[in-house]
Formats: C-alpha cells, sequence, structure tokens
C-alpha cells in the first residue's frame, strides 16, 4: 500500500520562475508577486487546502546570455526582477500556523555568522516552520555580483558549502545549551554564562569566533533541503540533507536516485528514511481525460519555448539562442548544472537528445495529466516508487494550486494517500519526522554539548 505523501508549492518571487511566459495570461497573478497580499492570500489557501510547505526557489543573479546578451531576460521577465524570499517569509510566518516555510539561499550570498542568526530569528517568528534548500549557485553572474572574477568550479562550491554548514551547525547545535536561557526576574539572570559558548571555528574560509547571538530556535537548525544529482551534490545531500528535492522523468529513475541517496546515506552514518525526497511536478486536471488532454494543448500554446530555453541552457552556462531546435546536446561540458544534461538523458532514452528536449525538460517530462482519480493512480506509483512527497510546479498563482486542492486533494483523502487535517500546531520537523530537532544521526549533532569546556576563552 502506498504511503501518505506530503505536498509543497514550488514557487518563487518573480514572476515567470518554471513554465515560462504564463504571467501574460489574464489568470496569471504572478505578475502580482511584489504584492504581499498576493502571497499572505496563497499561503493560507495552502494551509487550509492541506498543503505542508511553500518552498521558495531564488537567484542571486542572472542566467547566461541568451541571444548574445541578458536583454531578453529582462524583455520577458525571466526570473528578473526577484526579491528576497527571506524577507517575505516574516510576513507568511505571522499569517499561518502549521506551514512549513522554505527558502533557498547559497553560501556565496552571505557570511554564515549572519545567516545564521537571520535564520534563527525566523524560526523564532515563525514557532518553528523555517526550511532551508541548500545551493552552491551555478549562475556566472551570481559570483561576480559577490565579489568574483567568475564561477568558482562545481566540485569546490560543494567543497565551501561543507565549510558554510560546518560553521552553521556549531552556532545553531553547539553554542547555546540546553537551559541556558533562564529569563529569572527574581535573580536577574537572564541567561546562564557557563552554557553559552564561543565556537572559535577557523577554516579555509572562515574564521567565526560567536558565540551565536540568538537563542535556540524551536528547531534549532532548520530543515535541511537540497537539490541536485550531481556525484557531488548527492554526496553533499546524503550527509547533509534532511529532504531532497528531485525532478526526474518518471517513478522508476526515481527509485534508482533515492535508493542510492539512502544508500550514501548508510555510507555516512546515517539512517536511510532520514532525507524525504520531495519529486517537482505539474498538473492539468480535467473532469474527462479528454478534457484535461483539450487543456493541455491549450498550456502548450501559452507556454514560451524561447524562454524555457534560455532558462535551462543560461543554468547550463550555454547561449542557445540562435541554435535550431533540433540540435544535439551530445558531449556538454560546464560548470554550470550538471544535473539538467542527465535528466534530459534519462527522458530521451534511445536516442540524442536536442535543444527541444532541452526546453521541455520541466513542462512535458514532469507534468500529470487527467481526472483527479487518473491524476491520484499515478501519485500512487511515485509513492511507491520511494518519493516522500510533491513538489508542485504552477503555471499560474493561484489558479494551478487553486484546482489542485478543490479537485484532487479529496481525492486523495479518499485514498489515504494525503492526511484528512493539520493537527496541533508545531514545527516543520515535526510534521516531517514527528520530532522538533534534528536526529542525533546528523553530523550536526556532534556539536550537541562540545563547547562546554570553552570557560576559559570568554
Amino acid at each position: 500500500m502506498a504511503k501518505q505523501l506530503s505536498f509543497s508549492a514550488f514557487v518563487m518571487n518573480t514572476a515567470s520562475h518554471i513554465l515560462h511566459g504564463l504571467w501574460r495570461e489574464e489568470e496569471g497573478h504572478q505578475l502580482n508577486f511584489n504584492d504581499v497580499d498576493l502571497w499572505v492570500s496563497l499561503a493560507k489557501r495552502l494551509e487550509e487546502g492541506g498543503f505542508d510547505a511553500i518552498f521558495f526557489a531564488d537567484v542571486i543573479g542572472l542566467y547566461g546570455d541568451h541571444q548574445g546578451g541578458w536583454d531578453y531576460h529582462v524583455q520577458t521577465g525571466l526570473q528578473i526582477p526577484s526579491n528576497d524570499p527571506m524577507v517575505l517569509l516574516s510576513a507568511l510566518a505571522v499569517n499561518t500556523k502549521h506551514l512549513g516555510l522554505a527558502f533557498t539561499a547559497a553560501p556565496l550570498q552571505e557570511p554564515p555568522f549572519n545567516f545564521a542568526r537571520r535564520v534563527s530569528t525566523l524560526d523564532h517568528i515563525s514557532k518553528g516552520r523555517i526550511a532551508w534548500n541548500i545551493v552552491t549557485n551555478a549562475q556566472e553572474n551570481a559570483h561576480r555580483n559577490f565579489g568574483y572574477d567568475g564561477l568558482v568550479p562545481h566540485d569546490e562550491r560543494y567543497r565551501w558549502a561543507d565549510e558554510y554548514v560546518d560553521v552553521l551547525y556549531k552556532l545553531w547545535e553547539g553554542s547555546w545549551d540546553e537551559g541556558a536561557l533562564l529569563q529569572d526576574r527574581k535573580n536577574g539572570i537572564h541567561a546562564d554564562p557557563s552554557k553559552v559558548h564561543k565556537i572559535h571555528h577557523v577554516g579555509e574560509r572562515y574564521q567565526v569566533e560567536g558565540p551565536h547571538l540568538v537563542s535556540p530556535s524551536p528547531q534549532r537548525t532548520p530543515v535541511l533541503f537540497q537539490a541536485g544529482s550531481s556525484t557531488a551534490g548527492r554526496d553533499f545531500g546524503a550527509r547533509n540533507a534532511e529532504a531532497v528535492f528531485i525532478v526526474t522523468p518518471d517513478p522508476e529513475n526515481a527509485r534508482k536516485l533515492i535508493e542510492d541517496t539512502r544508500r550514501l546515506a548508510i555510507q555516512n552514518g546515517r539512517d536511510g528514511h532520514d532525507i524525504k525526497f520531495y519529486q517537482g511536478l505539474s498538473f492539468v486536471i480535467g473532469e474527462t481525460e479528454e478534457e484535461a488532454r483539450r487543456k493541455e494543448i491549450e498550456l502548450e500554446s501559452k507556454i514560451d519555448l524561447e524562454m524555457m530555453i534560455a532558462h535551462l541552457a543560461g543554468a547550463i552556462g550555454m547561449d542557445l539562442g540562435n541554435v535550431s531546435l533540433d540540435t544535439p546536446l551530445e558531449n556538454i561540458e560546464t560548470d554550470g548544472t550538471r544535473s539538467l544534461i542527465a535528466w534530459v538523458q534519462q527522458s530521451t532514452p534511445g536516442r540524442t537528445p536536442t535543444v527541444a528536449d532541452l526546453a521541455r525538460l520541466q513542462g512535458k517530462t514532469t507534468r500529470i495529466v487527467g481526472t483527479p482519480e487518473t491524476i491520484a493512480d499515478q501519485l500512487e506509483i511515485w509513492s511507491e516508487a520511494g518519493v516522500d512527497g510533491i513538489n508542485v510546479i504552477n503555471a499560474t498563482i493561484p489558479g494551478s494550486y487553486e484546482e489542485f486542492i478543490d479537485q484532487v486533494m479529496p481525492v486523495l483523502r479518499k485514498r489515504g494517500l494525503v492526511r484528512n487535517k493539520h493537527g496541533e500546531p508545531g514545527t516543520f520537523r515535526h510534521t516531517l519526522f514527528g520530532t522538533d530537532r534534528l536526529s542525533e544521526r546528523h553530523p550536526a549533532a556532534k556539536y550537541r554539548g562540545a563547547f562546554s569546556s570553552n570557560v576559559v576563552t570568554r
């Protein structure tokens, strides 16, 4: 029997995120992405509808050139302008009680000490519902925005991320012991200094003395998401992630990726089920199969294929703006997002993938079309393949989510594929794992109590 699935809304605080060009449509309210009311309303609707989380993608630079430059990105709204999701989460936190709030950020964009402080503050504001999607960022422009001459090589970015999270774990898990915050008005003792510690981190990239300036939040460490299917990326996820976002073309490829990542987790001293796997999928829903197929044809006519090419090719550092759609994608070497190439190859077995296949990657190959009942059938297959949750990709906001909540969720509940309703408010980690704090098997756990002997260094 298939297990219950967790649902997350995959969004971005921009006009055009994954399925490009739909902001031009009357129902494409993502055009109003600057309006906080759009996001507050969506978050409330998701929570009421049984979603466990809203998951914000993010960029900190332009994608690679298209048609010889970056004018195209600005002209079409290709993830520019885009706003900081961490700031937006503050508003969503005080307008929801159950919804997990996940954001994307890279080590590139902020020193670990300040990042730890901001995340802990958000976790306090949300009463423990923050999740961080750890990315290493493959955009040339992003690296130049932060003072680098160009893109840091792929595997080196993951070594950088290793030290970055190590500093964070020391701050979140080790700097404050349990029971340090007393707030004893009678005796005038706010916190016990013997239980608050400097971390004295000295590494290749960072020197951080500490202590962490924020007292422990409900989760201490946020729920840790990760994406990326390169060898270095999967190894990093196996060691650090609690949830992995995947975009595989079918359940069988998902099964292989999940089994391999669980194996890597076990090799790193964790339990394979310490990690949840969220597959990215979009949906076209009809009362009949015929209506659903008709709606898919209509959707295809609205998606801007050129924008899809500019997005995906730009992510791997290529300009395909003046290349035929039939051009093969053979032998591409890039320090960009290698996982994109792997996903295209998986989705075109038995033939050489082309530029057109690249454009369709996050459209048709990760789309389920049908009635609520046939969609539920397909989701059961994904669940049986080992997928724990679905990151629902939208065509329009809020329409894609309202349609899914109103039409598909009731069928999933009837089949036991999703829980009936949220229980008492709690942390996001408790929603996923039944506990508020990181597992003892996680590498961050080794810093609990590790700095108690640092008293003389104050």
